[in-house]
């Protein structure tokens, strides 16, 4: 069994890596700097050096693979990120095309059924639609939005203030990548699984961001308050700060969009993780704003 790992060193990815050789597998992983792998990680695995912008490079290192986890390495900040996200999986798509790749598992997001109006998201809609089209057995992973987004603005929460675009008021599925993780390390193991897969990856319940913002006051020990942001104002932010116009519109998209989003698999024991956003904060995140904060914080 060969199992291709993308973006070893992320959130989900690194996890993905240590739950598999845990489980005696080992991975093939697609890695710019292997130096970002731990030493014993590194011994443990197989490393394939090189860029996943470089088709070549994937086209070659994914070749002969039973199953590949994707992990779209494109920045919200690429010039054009949905062109950028949809030309770094052509190669992908080309060896599944081809038969060089038996599986493929994606990890999608929720708002990806809508395939179109949820800025960047709409380019794993793309990706999700091409590699249906393979022949290929495969399986789109659509999660929920990341405990660790809430990593993006240390700066912000070290001040109490919780900033989001998002509909303040709209309650959508909030999950831990570890969480997530594990759902991508059981599918990989198991062989059974064939056609087209689609698996919602939700935390244990909805969240609104004004929810979040109690949760935070609670596990960080100091009032975290909301402060939404008109799309207009976000996206005049964003091009003081020198983004294209497309990469706006995809970062814009991702909370216009999902204003009505409701995700198309309900809430159930195959979609459901259990890791709460309050005792993931008190564990992970106080300890960042701690040394973010540095000598003396709470």
């Amino acid at each position: 069994m060969t199992i291709v790992v993308t973006t070893p060193t992320g959130h989900v990815g690194s996890r993905v890596v240590r739950l598999l050789l845990q489980a005696g597998v080992r991975p093939r992983v697609l890695v710019r700097d292997p130096g970002r792998l731990d030493e014993g990680t590194r011994a443990r695995v197989d490393v394939c050096r090189g860029d996943l912008t470089d088709a070549g490079f994937v086209r070659e290192a994914v070749a002969g693979a039973r199953t590949v986890f994707w992990v779209d390495p494109t920045s919200h900040a690429a010039p054009d990120p949905i062109a950028t996200s949809l030309e770094t999986a052509a190669p992908l798509v080309a060896a599944a095309r081809a038969g060089d790749v038996d599986r493929v598992a994606l990890l999608s997001s929720i708002g990806a059924e809508k395939r179109h109006g949820v800025g960047h998201i709409d380019a794993l809609a793309g990706i999700e639609t091409a590699l249906d089209a393979t022949g290929a057995d495969v399986l789109h992973l659509r999660c929920a939005y990341f405990f660790t987004n809430l990593l993006l603005d240390l700066e912000g929460l070290s001040r109490g203030v919780l900033t989001t675009a998002f509909d303040p008021g709209h309650a959508m599925p909030w999950v831990d990548p570890r969480d997530v993780a594990e759902v991508v390390a059981v599918r990989l193991l198991n062989d059974g699984w064939r056609g087209r897969v689609v698996q919602a990856v939700h935390g244990p319940e909805d969240l609104t961001f004004g929810r979040v913002a109690r949760i935070l006051t609670e596990a960080l020990g100091y009032e975290v308050r909301l402060e939404p942001v008109a799309e207009d104002a976000l996206r005049e932010t964003l091009r003081a700060g020198g983004l294209s116009a497309p990469a706006v519109e995809g970062i814009v998209g991702m909370s216009a969009g999902s204003r009505d989003l409701v995700p198309e698999q309900a809430r159930d024991l195959l979609t459901t993780t259990p890791t709460r956003l309050g005792g993931w904060a008190h564990a992970e995140l106080r300890p960042l704003l701690a040394a973010h904060q540095g000598p003396g914080a709470a």
